[in-house]
């Protein structure tokens, strides 16, 4: 598969030193359209669904893309379809350099309580050509149900990175894992993660129960020569 990739700089701001990207790429098989705001994804077409999706957090000022960008984003993977071709036969099918992910970071968004709802994310970097393909499990189980993965978003070496997230309910004991595949791996990557809930120390309690202790004795030592005192006078 050989990949034909256009990304530029839409924009850059001096005073506040924001940048807004929009890259677009194809394959024989699959396509990116995307524009991204700090490297943050705004907006990207699912050409799978077949519609615009805008992944922007809730605590920015949405920004609303207009009716037909995403009908846009389809006429121009067909003209860079046609260019990918063009290129294929004027460089004689040139070979397709590989270069395998790193080893995926899994974390979580939020810090992690029993029974409340939170996030896993998988992050995969250094790969080329994209996409990987990203999939979850639960003690041994394959998940689909909660998960997803952003578009391809590049590196400045050339490679590419993708973030995969698995919304779950965490419970002690579970075990998750994240398995990522690429054309350039002779066998995927796997890294596991466990539900470890951190239980309070022992410290806190000592220390509260030795300064309890103290203090008793001294207001027992204190009453003690209060009345030794009086007897004497």
């Amino acid at each position: 598969m050989v990949v034909l990739v256009l990304s530029c700089v839409l924009c850059v701001s001096a005073d506040s030193q924001h940048e807004d990207t929009y890259i677009g790429g194809c394959s024989d098989s699959d396509g990116e359209d995307m524009t991204s705001l700090d490297g943050e994804e705004v907006w990207y077409a699912d050409f799978i669904n077949k519609r615009g999706v805008e992944p922007q957090p809730s605590f920015i000022d949405h920004m609303t893309y207009g009716e037909g960008t995403y009908e846009q984003a389809v006429a121009n993977q067909q003209i860079c379809r046609d260019n990918l071709q063009k290129r294929l036969r004027a460089l004689k099918n040139p070979p397709v350099e590989l270069d395998p992910p790193s080893s995926p970071i899994v974390y979580t968004k939020d810090d992690v309580e029993v029974g409340q709802k939170n996030v896993l994310i998988c992050h995969v970097t250094g790969f080329y050509p994209a996409p990987v393909n990203v999939s979850w499990t639960k003690n041994g189980v394959q998940v689909t149900e909660g998960t997803s993965i952003n578009v391809p978003f590049p590196n400045k070496d050339g490679t590419y990175r993708q973030t995969s997230r698995l919304e779950f309910v965490p419970q002690q004991g579970d075990m998750y894992s994240c398995t990522v595949r690429h054309r350039a791996l002779d066998q995927p990557l796997t890294r596991i993660w466990d539900v470890e809930v951190k239980q309070p120390g022992v410290g806190p309690a000592v220390f509260c129960g030795l300064g309890l202790t103290v203090g008793l004795l001294g207001v027992a030592a204190g009453t003690f020569f209060l009345i030794k005192g009086n007897e004497c006078s």
